[in-house]
């Protein structure tokens, strides 16, 4: 059956190739004819979308009356990727034929193959340019007037820009992150051999005891690590305690139902929380922008830090 089916697979290569090649003698006999579109529609089986599409101008060229020649240009373009000008081309087709069905069909076909490619290229650009500087560009200007100086702050700025740009790649590649708290060490004081600078917290979220007995963990860990910010990312999806979206009133959810991703950050002095929504794109997995939550109303672990005031 195999061979017999690649006997079948040959046999079909092999009469597009007749077709192309058996045009060029009335090519050659007669350069008006019309027989550089049927050669244009072989060479465009064959895959050969240079030749195919210098034959369809040549048509054109021929006669530019003709919507024939503009349609084989529009079918060589969409194999090309070229949706614009082969819309052009098609909408020229109709120009002269505008009873084809055949043309209108395509028209309609290349014009949402069109939106798909341009949307396609905007969620690209979204998955790889990545830039929470800019989203928390107004957090930025908060942070400054609070208590520390210049370098803490701006280091915890940047602590947290990295831990969120991380999560949303990750995200991006593989649908996931992983639950855990990333600390920020004291550059002086930490002891980087004996504590790592992140924690896995993937039990966490369980019950209420095992929340309760990560978040005490969690405290003292900030305090014998010295550390200067804390910054949690946990998955939605594996949160049975405490479920924050789904409280009453002044903790009424306002985000829908979109998967995701939740970011606190803690500091001594300002604490913040964001819900990162997630959809999928055209076979893509997107982050959304993120949303800032009432960390009074749907904190994930109560505070970390002795409280500073600003």
């Amino acid at each position: 059956m195999a061979e017999a089916e690649g006997g079948s697979d040959k046999a079909g290569a092999s009469g597009t190739i007749k077709a192309a090649a058996s045009t060029l003698r009335p090519i050659k006999q007669d350069p008006n004819n019309h027989s550089y579109s049927n050669r244009a529609a072989a060479f465009l089986q064959l895959v050969k979308l240079s030749k195919a599409l210098a034959d369809s101008e040549t048509t054109i060229k021929l006669n530019p009356q003709w919507e024939k020649g503009y349609f084989r240009k529009g079918c060589i373009l969409e194999a090309m990727e070229q949706y614009d000008d082969a819309l052009a081309a098609f909408q020229t087709a109709l120009q002269y034929n505008s009873q084809s069905t055949e043309v209108s069909r395509k028209i309609k076909r290349i014009s949402q193959l069109a939106r798909d490619k341009k949307r396609a290229q905007e969620v690209e650009k979204m998955r790889s340019n990545v830039d929470m500087a800019r989203q928390l560009d107004k957090l930025k200007s908060e942070m400054s007037g609070k208590r520390g100086s210049e370098e803490c702050w701006e280091d915890m700025f940047s602590f947290l820009v990295e831990t969120m740009e991380t999560a949303i790649k990750s995200w991006h590649e593989t649908s996931k992150v992983e639950a855990r708290v990333y600390f920020l060490p004291d550059k002086e004081k930490t002891d980087t051999e004996k504590l790592a600078p992140a924690v896995n917290i993937d039990k966490a979220f369980e019950s209420p005891h095992t929340h309760g007995s990560c978040f005490s963990f969690l405290r003292q860990y900030a305090e014998d690590s010295f550390s200067r910010a804390a910054c949690l990312v946990t998955p939605k999806s594996i949160m049975s305690y405490p479920q924050v979206w789904k409280g009453q009133g002044s903790r009424k959810w306002k985000h829908g139902q979109h998967d995701g991703f939740f970011v606190q950050f803690e500091t001594p002095f300002q604490r913040k929380l964001w819900f990162i929504p997630s959809s999928s794109e055209l076979g893509q997995t997107l982050c959304r922008d993120p949303e800032d939550l009432d960390i009074g109303a749907h904190e994930l672990i109560p505070r970390l830090f002795k409280q500073y005031n600003s």
